[in-house]
Order: C-alpha cells, then structure tokens, then sequence
C-alpha cells in the first residue's frame, strides 16, 4: 500500500489545502492528513483538536484519506505510519525555499521518504490560512477560500465587529 503524509497547521484548512489533498488521494492509496505543531505558530485560532475535526468534515468524502495530529518530527511520523512520500503544496517560489529546506532535512531523517510537491492552481496560489484569517476578521467575504462545511464554523471563531 502506497501511503502518504500530507503535513501542515490547517489553522484552518483552506480551498487549496484541500486541493492538494484530493489530488494526492487520486496518486496514492491512503493519505493521511495530519496536523503538525508548528515551533513557530505557538498558538492558533483553533486547537489541534478543532482543526482535526474541520478537516474530517471537508474530507470525509475522500475514502482513502484519515486525519490524524502530531506533536513530533514529520520525518519520525511518516516512518511510523510506513509513509512512502511526504506531500507537500507549493504557492509560490518563495513557498520551495523553505519547503527544500525541509524536504533536504526529512531526507536526512528518514532516507525511505520522498518529498513529493504539487504546485497550487492559479485560482489558489495567493491563499493560505493567514490569508482567510485575516479577511474574515475584517468582515471580508470568504466563502471561495474555505469549504463550505466549515464557513460558519471559521466566521464565528474569527469575525470582530469592526466598525469603521
């Protein structure tokens, strides 16, 4: 079985996070999508519990994906999961520097993994999560960003009441 890791914070999920994963569940025969911890981002605007639990919604009609959350090295998991690739989605060419860097360091960690990137589709290359976070708490309409199974559940978290 051909199984790969599709890493990330999903804090919160978005369009095109959720595009790279329909696209590696046509490539592999399970992927598992799976909550890191960021060093980075201490905190967020949902738990990893929370986010685990939007991404399960948004996925669920996707048979060969599971979600999953982890705490530990992305390296260590895929090889406790017995992953073949780590899949990662690229927006930009500022995204790769960053994402070599890391697939150069999961190679060094765990030599039986490959870091496989998929590029963004145009109508996705400008999004991310702090992008959908940062719309929404100014009022800003984001329903082509997120699945709308979450949207509501995104809006109550995020929105302020601004008043200009």
């Amino acid at each position: 079985m051909k199984i790969a890791v599709c890493p990330g914070s999903f804090d919160p999920i978005t369009n095109g996070h959720l595009e790279i994963i329909r696209r590696a569940s046509r490539m592999f025969d399970k992927v598992i999508v799976v909550v890191m911890s960021n060093y980075f981002k201490k905190t967020g605007a949902f738990t990893p519990d929370e986010r685990v639990e939007l991404i399960k919604r948004v996925t669920g009609d996707i048979p060969n994906v599971e979600v999953d959350f982890s705490y530990g090295l992305l390296a260590d998991y895929a090889r406790e999961k017995n992953a073949i690739a780590i899949v990662k989605g690229l927006r930009a060419v500022s995204d790769f520097d960053t994402e070599f860097q890391q697939a150069l360091a999961n190679k060094k960690l765990n030599p039986e993994v490959e870091t496989v990137f998929f590029t963004a589709s145009g109508e996705n290359m400008y999004l991310s999560s702090s992008v959908v976070k940062q719309i929404c708490e100014f009022g800003g309409d984001i329903s082509e960003f997120v699945p709308p199974e979450i949207r509501d559940d995104i809006e109550k978290r995020l929105r302020k009441d601004i008043k200009i």
